[in-house]
C-alpha cells in the first residue's frame, strides 16, 4: 500500500471511532507511516518538536496508545530498550540490528503455518506470534571492517 494511502485510511479509521484529528495527532501518525525505520515515542518527538514547540513527551504517548487501541500501530519491544511503534499492522517479522539497534520489516508466509502446528501439537488456542531475527545491519558490517 502506497503511504499516501496507508495515511488516508488511517485518517478514515480514526475518524470513524470519533477520534478528534489535531494537527500533532495528524503529524504524529504521517511521521510513524513515513518512518522507514520503527521510531522510539522519544524519535517521534524529537523529530516534531520544532514544528509543534507546545507539544511534550507525553503528548507522544498519549496519541500513540491512541493509535495502538485503534489498531493502526503495534508497540515492539525488545529486552530493556524503548518501546519501537511500527505503522505496518499486517502480519510481519523483525530483523534487529544487534550494534544500532535498527529493525527492518522481514515477511515469510511459510512460517503462517506456526501457529497452525503449535495449536495442533499442543492444544493451545493461539492469539499470534513473534519471531525476532539478530545480527549486523550493512551499516555496521562496513563499520566494523575499517
Amino acid at each position: 500500500m502506497e503511504k499516501h494511502d496507508q495515511l488516508q485510511d488511517a485518517l478514515h479509521s480514526l475518524k470513524n471511532t470519533k477520534v478528534r484529528m489535531t494537527p500533532q495527532r495528524h503529524a504524529i501518525l504521517e511521521f510513524l507511516i513515513n518512518a522507514p525505520t520503527h521510531p522510539t515515542a522519544d524519535e517521534i518527538y524529537k523529530a516534531l518538536e520544532g514544528k509543534f514547540p507546545n507539544m511534550s513527551v507525553a503528548t507522544v504517548y498519549n496519541n500513540l496508545r491512541v493509535f495502538k487501541e485503534v489498531g493502526l500501530v503495534r508497540e515492539l519491544t525488545y529486552g530493556d530498550s524503548s518501546s519501537r511503534f511500527d505503522s505496518n499492522t499486517s502480519h510481519h517479522y523483525h530483523v534487529i540490528c544487534q550494534d544500532c539497534g535498527k529493525i527492518v520489516d522481514f515477511h515469510y508466509p511459510g512460517l503462517d503455518e506456526v501457529e497452525t502446528l503449535a495449536e495442533h501439537v499442543t492444544g493451545f488456542t493461539v492469539d499470534n506470534h513473534r519471531m525476532e531475527i539478530y545480527g549486523k545491519c550493512p551499516e555496521c558490517k562496513k563499520k566494523q571492517q575499517h
